[in-house]
Protein backbone atom coordinates (compact mmCIF):
# COMPACT_ATOMS: atom_id res chain seq x y z
CA UNK A 1 0.00 0.00 0.00
CA UNK A 2 1.38 3.70 -0.85
CA UNK A 3 0.17 6.92 -0.20
CA UNK A 4 -0.14 9.82 -2.02
CA UNK A 5 0.23 12.04 0.33
CA UNK A 6 2.85 14.40 0.19
CA UNK A 7 4.25 13.89 3.32
CA UNK A 8 4.53 10.42 3.24
CA UNK A 9 6.39 10.75 0.06
CA UNK A 10 8.88 12.87 1.83
CA UNK A 11 9.59 10.59 5.03
CA UNK A 12 10.20 6.62 5.65
CA UNK A 13 7.20 4.41 5.73
CA UNK A 14 6.39 3.61 9.51
CA UNK A 15 7.41 0.70 11.30
CA UNK A 16 4.77 -1.97 11.30
CA UNK A 17 5.21 -5.65 11.01
CA UNK A 18 2.12 -7.40 10.03
CA UNK A 19 0.90 -10.56 11.85
CA UNK A 20 1.53 -14.14 10.23
CA UNK A 21 -1.50 -16.14 10.33
CA UNK A 22 -0.82 -17.85 13.28
CA UNK A 23 -0.39 -14.36 15.25
CA UNK A 24 -3.76 -13.14 13.95
CA UNK A 25 -5.44 -16.57 14.77
CA UNK A 26 -3.86 -16.17 18.37
CA UNK A 27 -5.07 -13.28 18.91
CA UNK A 28 -8.55 -14.28 18.02
CA UNK A 29 -8.33 -16.61 20.60
CA UNK A 30 -6.60 -14.06 23.19
CA UNK A 31 -9.53 -11.84 22.21
CA UNK A 32 -12.36 -14.30 23.13
CA UNK A 33 -11.07 -15.33 25.86
CA UNK A 34 -10.85 -11.58 27.40
CA UNK A 35 -14.41 -11.02 26.51
CA UNK A 36 -15.24 -13.98 28.41
CA UNK A 37 -13.40 -12.81 31.35
CA UNK A 38 -9.87 -14.95 31.08
CA UNK A 39 -7.29 -12.71 31.16
CA UNK A 40 -3.63 -14.56 30.10
CA UNK A 41 -1.17 -12.93 32.33
CA UNK A 42 -2.53 -9.27 32.35
CA UNK A 43 -4.38 -8.87 29.13
CA UNK A 44 -7.08 -7.59 27.80
CA UNK A 45 -9.42 -6.59 25.03
CA UNK A 46 -8.78 -3.25 23.42
CA UNK A 47 -11.93 -1.63 21.53
CA UNK A 48 -11.01 2.22 19.67
CA UNK A 49 -13.28 3.98 17.28
CA UNK A 50 -12.29 3.50 13.48
CA UNK A 51 -10.76 6.57 12.02
CA UNK A 52 -12.87 5.72 9.22
CA UNK A 53 -15.07 3.15 9.42
CA UNK A 54 -16.27 4.94 12.96
CA UNK A 55 -17.06 1.31 13.87
CA UNK A 56 -15.38 0.07 17.21
CA UNK A 57 -12.31 -1.81 16.42
CA UNK A 58 -11.07 -4.62 18.88
CA UNK A 59 -7.85 -6.15 19.40
CA UNK A 60 -5.81 -7.82 22.35
CA UNK A 61 -3.09 -5.95 24.10
CA UNK A 62 -0.87 -6.03 27.59
CA UNK A 63 -1.71 -3.28 29.40
CA UNK A 64 1.63 -2.97 31.64
CA UNK A 65 1.66 -1.02 34.46
CA UNK A 66 4.94 1.33 35.47
CA UNK A 67 5.19 3.61 38.97
CA UNK A 68 2.00 3.44 39.14
CA UNK A 69 0.56 4.34 35.59
CA UNK A 70 -0.95 2.36 33.09
CA UNK A 71 0.58 1.98 29.68
CA UNK A 72 -0.30 0.57 26.28
CA UNK A 73 2.96 -0.74 23.80
CA UNK A 74 2.66 -1.29 20.42
CA UNK A 75 4.90 -4.04 20.17
CA UNK A 76 4.16 -4.27 16.43
CA UNK A 77 4.64 -0.44 15.53
CA UNK A 78 2.57 1.93 13.95
CA UNK A 79 -0.68 -0.09 13.85
CA UNK A 80 -4.28 0.29 13.05
CA UNK A 81 -4.85 0.72 16.86
CA UNK A 82 -2.37 2.83 16.92
CA UNK A 83 -3.64 5.08 14.54
CA UNK A 84 -7.36 4.85 15.37
CA UNK A 85 -6.09 5.14 19.15
CA UNK A 86 -4.07 8.99 17.78
CA UNK A 87 -7.63 10.52 16.61
CA UNK A 88 -10.13 8.29 18.89
CA UNK A 89 -7.95 9.99 21.85
CA UNK A 90 -8.96 6.56 24.02
CA UNK A 91 -11.46 3.26 23.77
CA UNK A 92 -12.21 0.92 26.56
CA UNK A 93 -10.02 -1.95 27.83
CA UNK A 94 -11.95 -5.34 28.81
CA UNK A 95 -11.65 -8.44 30.60
CA UNK A 96 -15.13 -10.03 31.13
CA UNK A 97 -18.29 -7.93 32.62
CA UNK A 98 -15.30 -5.09 33.49
CA UNK A 99 -14.80 -2.67 30.97
CA UNK A 100 -12.71 0.31 31.71
CA UNK A 101 -13.35 3.46 29.79
CA UNK A 102 -10.16 5.75 29.36
CA UNK A 103 -8.30 8.47 27.81
CA UNK A 104 -4.94 8.34 26.36
CA UNK A 105 -1.58 10.77 25.79
CA UNK A 106 0.71 9.37 23.90
CA UNK A 107 4.25 9.71 25.20
CA UNK A 108 7.06 11.25 24.03
CA UNK A 109 10.57 9.39 22.63
CA UNK A 110 12.64 10.90 25.46
CA UNK A 111 9.75 9.25 27.87
CA UNK A 112 9.74 5.67 26.63
CA UNK A 113 12.79 4.38 27.72
CA UNK A 114 11.85 2.55 31.52
CA UNK A 115 8.66 1.81 30.32
CA UNK A 116 9.86 -0.28 27.17
CA UNK A 117 12.28 -1.21 28.76
CA UNK A 118 9.61 -2.41 31.79
CA UNK A 119 7.53 -3.79 29.27
CA UNK A 120 10.38 -6.27 27.63
CA UNK A 121 11.17 -7.45 30.84
CA UNK A 122 7.57 -8.56 31.52
CA UNK A 123 6.13 -9.49 27.72
CA UNK A 124 9.67 -10.12 25.63
CA UNK A 125 8.82 -13.64 25.98
CA UNK A 126 5.72 -12.75 23.56
CA UNK A 127 7.06 -9.39 22.21
CA UNK A 128 10.61 -9.36 21.31
CA UNK A 129 10.60 -10.68 17.89
CA UNK A 130 8.88 -7.36 16.90
CA UNK A 131 11.81 -5.08 18.32
CA UNK A 132 14.53 -6.42 15.79
CA UNK A 133 16.47 -7.74 18.30
CA UNK A 134 16.26 -4.97 21.19
CA UNK A 135 15.54 -6.45 24.40
CA UNK A 136 14.88 -5.86 28.12
CA UNK A 137 19.07 -6.44 28.65
CA UNK A 138 19.57 -4.11 25.33
CA UNK A 139 21.58 -0.98 26.51
CA UNK A 140 19.70 2.49 26.74
CA UNK A 141 20.97 3.37 23.49
CA UNK A 142 19.86 0.35 21.22
CA UNK A 143 16.53 1.29 23.47
CA UNK A 144 16.22 3.98 22.63
CA UNK A 145 16.43 3.55 18.51
CA UNK A 146 13.76 1.54 18.77
CA UNK A 147 11.85 3.67 20.59
CA UNK A 148 10.18 5.39 17.64
CA UNK A 149 9.13 1.98 16.19
CA UNK A 150 7.23 1.49 19.06
CA UNK A 151 4.27 3.78 20.08
CA UNK A 152 3.79 4.39 23.56
CA UNK A 153 0.32 5.52 25.17
CA UNK A 154 -0.07 6.76 28.71
CA UNK A 155 -3.86 5.54 30.07
CA UNK A 156 -5.97 7.52 32.28
CA UNK A 157 -9.02 5.36 33.30
CA UNK A 158 -12.44 7.99 33.38
CA UNK A 159 -14.66 4.89 34.34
Amino acid sequence: MSSSSPSASSSPTPYYLKGSPLAVRLNSVIGWLARRGISLMGSAELSVRGRKSGQMQRIPVNPFTYEGAQYLVSARGHSQWVRNMRVAGGGELRVGRKVRAFTVEEVAAAEKLPVLRGYLEKWGWEVNQYFKGVTAKSTDAEIEAAASDHPVFRVTVTK
